[in-house]
């Protein structure tokens, strides 16, 4: 492992079981839910796990810019070289409907370019942890992405919101598709080896996807925006065009599949 970013890692990971544990508490208690917009609910666990994180990343590196779904936005982030960007529980549909598919999502980038990302599974104790150098680990032991090259054959993970929409129904017929929770959990699960691939034309926010880039990323993947370019964070707009996430033969193949389908 390198030694580049040892504390960095070392305080995310403490980060991530600390909000995972205010999430677990919450996991099978009443609680009550507000909604921040439609089809966009907030829960006391999403405060609690946002405060931990916040408080260890915080105290640990002061000087470093933040970006989290549940802070108030700052531009002050922008002038900084390296920022923290959290989901502190992403997929809170699944974590209210007590389906173990969501994740919190911790990631940094420097000049724009995620180096490290922890993603966290309370429910299911799965600890994704990826940095530059270090390649990537699940729950210590060695992980990276797939080598399946054949689409049709791979496992592609699709939202349960976006098919509910028939954003996949034009794909069902040529790719085996799973319905999975959260995409900072998506991007974890591929990013290890467990499942393929994803794509979505649905604009994401960069802390949605900023953990699960870095660990697909360690892990030996390909994450792009929606039309194969290269995802840039820390920008004052945090919404980016899709993504599309796989090992290198895939990538090519999903790209190929949106051409073909008028998307690109």
């Amino acid at each position: 492992m390198s030694d580049a970013l040892t504390r960095e890692r070392s305080a995310a990971v403490d980060a991530a079981r600390a909000a995972g544990e205010r999430v677990r508490y919450w996991y099978e208690r009443t609680y009550t839910v507000a909604e921040k917009g439609p089809d966009n609910p907030l829960t006391q666990a999403d405060l609690e796990a946002n405060a931990a994180i916040q408080d260890i990343i915080s105290r640990t590196f002061p000087d470093d810019g933040w970006l989290s779904e549940e802070t108030r936005d700052s531009p002050e982030r922008l002038a900084k070289r390296r920022v923290w960007i959290i989901d502190p529980l992403d997929g809170t549909k699944e974590f209210i409907n007590r389906i173990p598919e969501f994740c919190i999502c911790i990631g940094l980038v420097e000049d724009g370019v995620p180096i490290l990302g922890v993603g966290y599974n309370p429910a299911r104790e799965e600890l994704f942890v990826g940095s530059v150098g270090s390649g990537l680990t699940l729950n210590g032991a060695p992980a990276g992405v797939g080598n399946q090259s054949d689409l049709g054959s791979a496992r592609i993970l699709a939202s349960r919101s976006e098919t509910a929409r028939g954003e996949w129904h034009a794909y069902e017929h040529e790719l085996r598709i799973e319905l999975t929770g959260s995409v900072g959990y998506k991007l974890a699960l591929i990013a290890a080896g467990h499942a393929d691939a994803t794509f979505s034309l649905t604009p994401k926010n960069e802390w949605d996807i900023c953990a699960g880039t870095a660990l697909i990323t360690c892990g030996g993947g390909i994450v792009t925006d929606r039309f194969g370019a290269p995802l840039r964070f820390n920008r004052p707009d945090t919404r980016l065009p899709g993504i599309i996430a796989a090992n290198p033969a895939l990538h090519t193949r999903i790209v190929e599949l949106l051409q073909r389908h008028g998307e690109l």
